[in-house]
C-alpha cells in the first residue's frame, strides 16, 4: 500500500465509488484472488482467456488515467484567468455606485435648494398666525379684565360667572408670557378682581345671613343666587366659607332649643332632634333650594353638619350624666339613631363625606356559613342548620349605608350598659334552663321521633341571634368582642350545667351478681344498667350537644362576618366547640360502658364455668342468651334515639366491639382447662361477636 492510501482515504473512495471488484478492495491478497479464478487444475486450461482479459482490463485503465491526467494539464491557467475576469467585473461594479452615489447627492442639495424657500414661508406663516391669535387673546383679556372691574363694582354676578370662567381661561395662555410686564400686570388685575369678588360675595352673605341676628325673612335674592356661580369660578375656600357661614347659621337654632342643660336635649327626647332637623330640611328647599347650585348639595351637607354637632353634643350630654343610662334608654336612643341614619342613606348619596367625616364599613368576604338568616326584624323562634353553601340559595347583601355610624358612633362607649345586660340575662336564662329541666325532668322516650334536643339548646341560639344582630347595629367594633366573649362564656355554662351536669351517673351495681344467678336467669330478667328512661336522656344530651357544635361554629363565622376586619382573628369559638366535642365523647362513652358493663357477669360466668366437665354440646350456652338479650335491649333503643345523628351511632357501635372483642377474648383464654367436649360448646360463643359484626353491617 502506498504511503498516501490512508484507511480514512480508502474508506472514503469506497463510500464515493462503490464497486464490487475484488481488485479495489483495500486488503486485496493476490493468492486469494488466482485461487478464485483456478479453484481446481481443470480450469488452468482457461488460463490464456484469463490472462488476456486482464491485459485488457488494464489497458483500459491505462487509457483512462492517461486522458484524466492529460485534462488536469489545463485546469490551472482557466482557473487563473476566471479570476482575473471576476476581479475586473468588480472594480466595473463599484466605479458604477460612485456614479449612482454622486448623482444622489446632487439632486438632494437640488431639493434643498428649491424646498428651502417655502420652509421659511411655513415657519414665518406659522409664527403670523400665533402672532395674531396672541394679539386677539390680548385684546380678549385686556377688554375683560376692564368688563369685570366695572361689573364687580356693580354686583352683575350674573355676567361676572360666564366672563371671569373666560377671562381665567384666555390668561392661561400667556402664563409662558410672564415676563412682559403689561401681561404681568394684567394677570394682577385679574387676582385683585377675584380676590374683590370674594371678599364682597362673603359681605354679601354675611348682610343677607348675620350670624348673631335671625335668618333673613323672606327667599333668597337673585344676586345671591348669581354670585354662588361666580364662587364656583373663584378660589374653593370662597365657597366652602359660603357653605359654612350659612350651615352654622342654620344650625345656629339648633344649639340652642337642644342645650345641654335642656330637658329636650336627653336620650329619652332623642326623636325630636330628628324631628326638627326634618322640619329645618324641608323649610331649606322651600326657601333657599333655588339659591345654591345643585351640585353644591347643600340639603345634604346641612344634614351632615346636624349629625356631626349632634353627636357631639350627645357625646357630651352622656359623658356628664352617663350614671343615669340605662339599658332600654340606650337602645331607644341608638334604634331611632340608626333609623334617622337609615333615612339619610335613602335620600343622600354620601359625596359630601369627608376622609375624616365617617368611614364606610367594609364589605365582608362572601358568606360562606350556613347560619343565614334574615337579620333585620327576625321574630324566628329557633336558629335551623340550613343546606349546604351549594343547595342554599345567596342572600342577597343590602348596599351600604354610608351614614352608618355618623351619629351612633357616640354611643359606643357606653355599650358596656348593653354587653352588662346581656351578661346579666344570660346568667339568668341559664338558671332558668336549669331549674325547667329539674322541674319537668328528662325528656320521655319516643322511639318513633328518634333523638330530641332540647328546647332550651334552640332558645339560647335564638337569643343568640337576636344578641348578634342587635349588637352589630349599635357597633362592630369592640363591643362585639366583648359580646362574643359573654356567648363563650355561656357556651360553656351550658355545656356543663344542662349537658354535662344532666348525664346519668354510672354505676358498678353488677360486681353484686353471682355466676349462679347469672346462669339461672331467664329471658327478659333485668341486669342492673341504665333504664330506658337514662338511655334516652343520654343520646337526647347527644344530639344537642351535636347540634350546639354545628351551631357555635356557624355561630362563629356570622360573628366574623359582622365584626370589623381588624378584629376578625379575635373571633375564635374553638374552645366551646371542643367543649361540646367533650360532651359527645362522654355520651357515646357513657353508652359503651352501660352495654359493656351489662355483658360483664357474662363473660365472667363464661371463664369461670368448669369446661372439662362439659359432657353434651348443647344449642347455646347461657352466657351467649344473655350477651344477646342485653345487645337486643340497649341497641334498638340507641339506634332509634339516635337516628338524626347516625355517625355517632356508628362510632357507639365501634367503641362498643373494640371493647367488647378483646375482653371477650381474654375471657376466652381464662377458659382453661378444657376438654374437646368444652371446646365444641365454647365454638357456640362466637354468636355473640357475629350477632356484634352483623351490627356494624347494618349502619354500614
Amino acid at each position: 500500500m502506498c504511503k498516501w492510501q490512508t484507511p480514512s482515504l480508502q474508506r472514503t473512495c469506497t463510500t464515493v465509488f462503490p464497486s464490487q471488484d475484488p481488485l479495489d478492495r483495500a486488503d486485496f491478497n493476490a493468492v486469494e484472488y488466482i485461487n478464485t479464478l483456478f479453484p481446481t487444475e481443470q480450469s488452468l486450461a482457461n488460463i490464456d482467456e484469463v490472462v488476456n482479459k486482464i491485459r485488457l482490463k488494464i489497458r483500459r485503465l491505462d487509457d483512462n488515467i492517461r486522458t484524466v491526467v492529460r485534462g488536469q494539464t489545463n485546469v490551472g491557467q482557466d482557473g487563473r484567468q476566471a479570476l482575473e475576469e471576476a476581479q475586473k467585473a468588480i472594480q466595473q461594479l463599484f466605479g458604477k455606485i460612485k456614479d449612482i452615489k454622486d448623482k444622489a447627492e446632487k439632486s438632494e442639495q437640488m431639493v434643498k435648494d428649491i424646498t428651502r424657500d417655502i420652509k421659511q414661508l411655513d415657519h414665518a406663516k406659522r409664527h403670523l398666525t400665533t402672532s395674531i391669535t396672541t394679539l386677539n387673546h390680548l385684546h380678549m383679556l385686556a377688554g375683560g379684565v376692564d368688563s369685570l372691574e366695572a361689573m364687580t363694582r356693580r354686583r352683575q354676578y350674573g355676567e361676572v360667572a360666564n366672563l371671569l370662567q373666560g377671562v381665567v381661561n384666555v390668561l392661561e395662555h400667556f402664563n409662558k408670557y410672564m415676563g412682559i410686564p403689561q401681561i404681568r400686570q394684567l394677570s394682577e388685575r385679574v387676582k385683585a378682581a377675584q380676590n374683590e369678588l370674594g371678599q364682597q360675595i362673603l359681605a354679601d352673605f354675611e348682610e343677607a345671613f348675620p350670624s348673631q341676628g335671625t335668618k333673613r325673612p323672606g327667599g333668597p335674592s337673585n344676586v345671591l343666587r348669581d354670585a354662588c356661580l361666580v364662587a364656583n369660578v373663584l378660589d374653593p375656600r370662597i365657597k366652602q366659607e359660603i357653605i359654612k357661614k350659612f350651615i352654622k347659621q342654620h344650625l345656629s337654632e339648633y344649639l340652642v332649643l337642644f342645650q345641654e342643660n335642656q330637658d329636650v336635649a336627653w336620650l329619652d327626647k332623642i326623636d325630636r332632634r330628628y324631628a326638627w332637623i326634618k322640619r329645618q330640611l324641608v323649610d331649606y328647599e322651600e326657601k333657599y333650594g333655588r339659591m345654591f347650585p345643585q351640585e353644591w348639595c347643600m340639603t345634604e351637607r346641612i344634614a351632615v353638619e346636624f349629625c356631626h354637632v349632634t353627636r357631639t353634643e350627645l357625646s357630651k350630654i352622656m359623658r356628664t350624666r352617663a350614671k343615669e343610662i340605662e339599658v332600654k334608654l340606650l337602645l331607644f336612643a341608638i334604634q331611632r339613631t340608626t333609623n334617622f341614619e337609615g333615612l339619610l342613606a335613602k335620600r343622600f348619596s354620601g359625596c359630601t363625606l369627608g376622609d375624616g367625616t365617617v368611614k364606610k364599613p367594609e364589605v365582608p368576604p362572601p358568606s360562606t356559613n350556613p347560619f343565614l338568616e334574615d337579620e333585620a326584624g327576625t321574630e324566628t323562634d329557633e336558629i335551623v342548620i340550613e343546606k349546604s353553601d351549594a343547595e342554599k340559595p345567596k342572600k342577597p347583601k343590602a348596599p351600604d349605608n354610608p351614614f352608618h355610624g355618623i351619629v351612633s358612633k357616640c354611643f359606643e362607649p357606653h355599650l358596656y350598659v348593653y354587653i352588662e345586660s346581656q351578661d346579666k340575662n344570660l346568667s339568668e336564662l341559664i338558671d332558668r334552663f336549669v331549674a325547667d329541666f329539674k322541674a319537668q325532668g328528662p325528656p320521655k322516650p319516643n322511639v318513633d321521633e328518634g333523638g330530641a334536643v332540647l328546647p332550651s339548646c334552640a332558645d339560647l341560639f335564638v337569643y343568640y341571634k337576636k344578641c348578634m344582630v342587635q349588637c352589630s347595629q349599635l357597633s362592630t367594633g369592640e363591643p362585639m368582642i366583648a359580646l362574643t366573649t359573654i356567648f363563650q362564656k355561656y357556651l360553656r355554662e351550658y355545656a356543663w350545667k344542662i349537658l354535662s351536669g344532666n348525664l346519668p351517673k354510672t354505676t358498678s351495681s353488677s360486681s353484686g351478681l353471682t355466676i349462679t344467678s347469672l346462669l339461672k336467669e331467664k329471658e327478659g330478667s333485668e341486669v342492673a344498667k341504665f333504664t330506658l328512661e337514662e338511655l334516652c336522656l343520654i343520646c337526647s344530651i347527644l344530639s344537642t350537644a351535636e347540634y350546639c357544635l354545628a351551631t357555635t361554629q356557624q355561630l362563629e363565622e356570622k360573628l366574623k362576618e359582622k365584626v370589623d376586619a381588624s378584629l376578625v382573628e379575635r373571633i375564635n369559638l374553638t374552645g366551646e366547640t371542643d367543649t361540646f366535642s367533650i360532651v359527645i365523647s362522654n355520651s357515646i362513652q357513657l353508652l359503651v360502658q352501660d352495654l359493656d358493663a351489662a355483658c360483664d357477669p357474662a363473660l365472667t360466668a363464661m371463664s369461670k364455668m368448669q369446661w372439662q366437665n362439659v359432657e353434651h354440646v348443647g344449642d347455646q350456652s347461657p352466657y351467649v342468651t344473655s350477651v344477646i338479650l342485653h345487645i337486643k335491649q340497649n341497641v334498638p333503643i340507641i339506634r332509634d334515639n339516635l337516628a338524626s345523628t347516625r355517625k355517632y351511632f356508628t362510632q357507639f357501635c365501634i367503641k362498643f366491639a373494640n371493647s367488647f372483642i378483646p375482653k371477650f377474648i381474654n375471657h376466652l383464654f381464662k377458659c382453661k382447662p378444657i376438654s374437646m367436649v368444652g371446646a365444641e360448646q365454647v365454638r357456640t360463643s362466637s354468636r355473640a361477636m357475629n350477632f356484634v359484626c352483623q351490627i356494624a353491617q347494618d349502619i354500614v
